[in-house]
């Protein structure tokens, strides 16, 4: 269904109230997490993360790059489904090689985002993991 611009039951208004952007920015929020699997999977991630983190006692620095991750993941994740469905309501969810190439290029930022924030998990974690399996071994 198509939006037309001159249609008066909706007029085109900027929101001036603080209030409903909130509202309307958690209704994004809500909404991504409930149709979109993957958002579920890198929520998940995140709250397992960040128990770990509590677990192995990170410092200020460490939780600012694992936050960092965390956020830029989840930002990803929420620009992708734009992109996704910005291209399904253009072309009407009928394959097209540039709404292909579109969907694939922030698929890849994505990839890229999740692949920084392992490098970086791993840059924090391992040490660490390390140092506990040496203490064990030790006893």
């Amino acid at each position: 269904m198509l939006m037309d611009l001159n249609d008066k039951k909706h007029p085109i208004e900027k929101n001036k109230k603080l209030i409903n952007s909130i509202e309307f920015a958690l209704t994004g929020l809500r909404t991504v997490v409930k149709d979109e699997r993957n958002m579920r999977s890198h929520c998940f991630s995140a709250v397992l993360v960040i128990i770990i983190g509590f677990l192995f006692r990170l410092n200020q620095q460490e939780w600012l790059w694992i936050l960092l991750c965390i956020f830029l993941m989840l930002v990803m994740e929420i620009i992708n489904t734009i992109f996704e469905n910005t291209v399904d309501m253009v072309t009407n969810k009928h394959f097209h090689p540039l709404g292909k190439k579109v969907k694939d290029m922030a698929a890849g930022a994505v990839l890229l985002t999740a692949g920084f924030s392992i490098l970086v998990g791993m840059i924090i974690f391992i040490p660490k993991i390390y140092a506990v399996i040496v203490q064990l071994i030790n006893k």
